[in-house]
């Protein structure tokens, strides 16, 4: 007698469609955010992970396979305030979710752009979109019609997206999608493995480290506060060093603003850095700052890879930061666009070394308790399994 053994097929695999404007190799909190999301959709066992994101030069699409994902990148035709547009994008973005067989969108939007029209032109897919901006007014000298754009965009446009999308992340409280009937917060991670700590925050050499772009059009960093706090630190510590880590249009007149200080021999640019001498820059500073001066800044990632590498913070209270510092605990909150105070509290952590040793102990035990990835990306993992 004969047995007939039948086998049943695998189960389809949902195909999640993670798309956002930036995307690695550039080095930023968006591409570091969306590129774990799509690493965590990737290694799901029911889950598929595509990539649809733009290119840094050249009008032409190119489609590659990185890490196991396949990564689409889109011509862009212009940038506007570092924001890439195409007037092809709804053409495009309609075939490719079509031809990579899409069942969720998770958009990504910390500018106008690619996020919105993903989910606009989604059709029956359930979209997720992740909104990683406060409010973008640039509130700057000469920035008038583009903050007129921009609230028409936050008042009119954002609005429509969100009833559009299924569901809503928040990175932060301040995110416009923050407080909304559809949305989740999953903040920013870090990497854990990656960023961690070296000797002792007392034991290193006195060194104030800012990560993060330096362009004309993120003048909210306030990279020219930090500048103008240090050359009133070096007074009360005559050994201490500023690393700008990073890059953008903005390091020329940042750098002639250090020589008109007379501190320009002790500013160090090193352009953009990425994977271990990233980290390795971060754990062997003294102090971590970031100075913003706005609610544009939503989060803060670089913060949080500071306390992973037990390097004690200093930030603004301005956007999402105090959600990340624990004043006093961590790091300290200081006024944004005050140099004096900015001074103070990095010159307190430069020479209290039992309070940088003790800070920078608290911001490691917060990173492994907060903000480690795989807590953040099993959420959304949940959240596409249940749109």
């Amino acid at each position: 007698m004969s047995t007939e053994t039948k086998t049943e097929s695998a189960p389809r695999r949902r195909t999640v469609a993670v798309v956002a404007p930036y995307y690695p190799p550039g080095i930023g909190g968006v591409e570091h955010y969306s590129s774990r999301v799509a690493g965590a959709v990737a290694a799901a066992p029911d889950l598929r992970a595509v990539v649809i994101t733009t290119r840094a030069d050249g009008l032409r699409t190119t489609v590659t396979d990185e890490d196991g994902v396949r990564v689409v990148r889109l011509g862009a035709w212009l940038k506007l305030s570092n924001t890439p547009l195409s007037p092809l994008w709804p053409l495009q973005l309609r075939r490719w979710l079509r031809r990579l067989d899409v069942d969720v969108v998770n958009a990504h939007a910390p500018v106008p752009g690619l996020g919105d029209l993903a989910v606009a032109f989604s059709g029956s897919r359930p979209a997720v979109f992740t909104y990683h901006s406060g409010t973008m007014h640039k509130g700057e000298k000469d920035s008038g019609l583009a903050d007129r754009l921009i609230g028409f965009y936050e008042r009119t446009v954002l609005p429509r997206v969100f009833a559009r999308a299924r569901r809503l992340v928040a990175v932060s409280p301040v995110s416009l999608a923050d407080g909304h009937a559809k949305a989740v917060r999953i903040t920013p991670g870090v990497d854990t493995g990656l960023f961690t700590p070296g000797v002792p925050a007392s034991q290193r050499a006195k060194t104030v480290v800012f990560v993060g772009r330096m362009s004309r059009s993120s003048a909210w960093k306030g990279v020219d506060v930090l500048i103008r706090a240090f050359a009133l630190l070096v007074d009360e510590v005559p050994e201490a060093r500023l690393k700008l880590v990073g890059d953008g249009d903005a390091v020329p007149d940042l750098l002639a603003l250090a020589d008109q200080l007379g501190v320009a021999d002790r500013v160090e640019t090193t352009g953009s850095l990425g994977g271990e001498r990233l980290a390795d820059a971060v754990r062997t500073a003294s102090v971590l700052a970031l100075p913003s001066l706005t609610d544009a800044e939503s989060f803060g990632m670089t913060l949080i890879e500071g306390m992973a590498c037990a390097t004690p913070v200093v930030g603004s209270e301005a956007g999402g930061i105090p959600l990340v510092v624990d004043d006093g605990e961590t790091g300290f909150l200081v006024p944004p666009g005050d140099p004096a105070a900015l001074a103070t509290a990095c010159g307190k952590l430069l020479t209290d070394g039992e309070l940088a040793d003790r800070m920078g102990a608290a911001g490691r035990q917060a990173a492994e308790q907060r903000y480690a990835w795989p807590a953040l990306t099993e959420r959304y993992l949940e959240l596409f399994r249940s749109v």
